[in-house]
């Protein structure tokens, strides 16, 4: 997976970059290409790939986690 998201976002940078270097007729679809893959297929497999087997839970202000927060944080001396 991890390549596979390497892959895709060097052929969208790639598009990126040949539509602003070369000068046709296309360029700004080759922008525009490059735009909507990094956005609609290299952003959304970078987050499924990074966050599969991570719970959510973890990362959400709960009372449990607020008040481990809190234990955690009367220990200490700034």
């Amino acid at each position: 997976m991890k390549y596979i998201i390497l892959i895709a976002f060097l052929i969208s940078f790639g598009s990126i970059l040949c539509g602003f270097l070369l000068d046709v007729a296309y360029s700004q679809k080759l922008i525009g290409f490059g735009v909507l893959g990094i956005v609609l297929i290299v952003f959304p497999l970078f987050s499924y790939y990074r966050w599969k087997d991570k719970d959510v839970r973890d990362y959400m202000l709960t009372k449990e986690n607020l008040d481990k927060m809190r234990e955690n944080q009367k220990g200490k001396k700034y």
